[in-house]
């Protein structure tokens, strides 16, 4: 997918609060996309609300 100009920032909302010992493997794959996005320039916003991960 060519890189859009007219987007800067991008949102990512978290998975949220989940059975305990579930929720990492959703947060690391928002972290993925977090980098990866970051490396094409995009500025970040990330909203969680999994308190694990505070």
């Amino acid at each position: 997918m060519p890189r859009r100009n007219d987007i800067r920032k991008v949102l990512i909302i978290g998975s949220g609060p989940i059975i305990i010992g579930q929720a990492c493997e959703f947060d690391y794959s928002g972290t993925q996309a977090c980098k990866a996005l970051r490396e094409e320039g995009y500025e970040i916003v990330l909203v969680t609300s999994n308190p694990a991960t505070i």
